[in-house]
Parts: structure tokens; C-alpha cells; sequence
């Protein structure tokens, strides 16, 4: 019976491990002027998960407190690759509107209307403009890497966007009449 058991237990943290449900490993160790929102940037993940994870109640950290780090909830392929579209996509734009590109990639990965993963996402045909241009597949700048740092450690917390679309650019009607919820530089973006 104690093999049964344990083999249980083995295949169930096996299966949550590839599912991304693995539990978390890291500790981190609190740092002067370290922040909630610093600490997800640098592991890729959001604020909101890491202060769960750690049962906060409030945004206070302390030098010398202990952190547990939750696992990152996409891989570090997936980042690259969306730094990459975040690059092709806003090239030219400005700062906060390479961060909303990459939050509408992670918004739709969190929404039961589109693909689970963020490569799922991002090749889902016809979504892409630099898919199909071949775009995506330049390398991405420093400025859009961190971009999508940002946008992981606020996941879950932005206006929902799910659309961007620049209006000199597109006739698409039904694009158009979705509601507008921020615009940044050339983009609109909108759920």
C-alpha cells in the first residue's frame, strides 16, 4: 500500500510539474529598497502571485525577510519570443505602450477566448502582423525585454485589453468597434 501511495504522490507532482504547477523553490532574501514589484520584475512573475505565495496583506517588505519565489508561469522561451513580437510590434513606440502590447499577449493567454500559451497566442493564425512578415523573428531590444518583465510582474492587474491596432493602419471594422480602453502613441488598444 505505502508503494501505491507513493507512486501516486510521485506521478501527481510530476503531472503538476508539467503543467506548470510545480511548487515554488527559490528564496529570495529581501534587500534595502527592494519592492514587491522589483523583485517580480527580476524573476519574471507577478506581483500579485508573488504576494500571495507569500500570504501578504499589504505591500511592506522588510531587509533580511525571506521571500518564497513562485515558479515562472511562462518559460523563458515564451519570454523571448514575446519580446521579440513586443519589438516588431512597437518599434518606435513609446515605453508604456511596448509594455501593453506584451500585457494583451498575456491577457489573452489568461482568457477563455484564445490559446493557453503565449506561443499559442502569438502564432494563432492571423493575430500577428510581424508573424506573417517574418518580423518576429529579429531579435529583440533591451527596451522590449524589460517590457515584458514589466508586464508579467503586473499581470492580471491592467484594463484587459485583448485588441491593439494602429487606426492608420487598419480599416477592420469590427476591430474598431470594440471598446477602447487605453491609448499609447499610435496604438489603441481595446477589449
Amino acid at each position: 500500500m505505502k508503494k501505491l501511495i507513493s507512486f501516486v504522490l510521485f506521478f501527481t507532482l510530476l503531472l503538476a510539474g508539467q503543467n506548470g504547477m510545480s511548487a515554488a523553490t527559490n528564496k529570495y532574501t529581501v534587500k534595502k529598497g527592494d519592492t514587491y514589484y522589483k523583485i517580480a520584475s527580476q524573476y519574471g512573475i507577478s506581483v500579485t502571485e508573488l504576494m500571495a505565495v507569500n500570504q501578504a496583506k499589504n505591500s511592506l517588505i522588510y531587509p533580511g525577510q525571506t521571500l518564497t519565489i513562485p515558479s515562472q508561469s511562462i518559460s523563458n522561451a515564451e519570454k523571448e519570443l514575446l519580446a521579440r513580437l513586443v519589438e516588431a510590434e512597437a518599434k518606435g513606440e513609446p515605453y508604456a505602450g511596448k509594455v501593453a502590447v506584451a500585457t494583451v499577449v498575456l491577457n489573452r493567454v489568461d482568457s477563455p477566448l484564445f490559446p493557453n500559451t503565449v506561443r499559442e497566442v502569438i502564432y494563432q493564425a492571423e493575430q500577428f502582423t510581424p508573424v506573417t512578415n517574418g518580423q518576429i523573428n529579429q531579435p529583440a531590444g533591451s527596451e522590449s525585454i524589460r517590457a515584458v518583465n514589466e508586464a508579467l510582474a503586473f499581470r492580471g492587474q491592467g484594463n484587459g485589453s485583448l485588441y491593439f491596432y494602429n487606426p492608420k493602419k487598419t480599416t477592420n471594422q469590427w476591430l474598431r468597434s470594440k471598446q477602447v480602453t487605453v491609448v499609447i502613441g499610435n496604438h489603441v488598444f481595446a477589449k
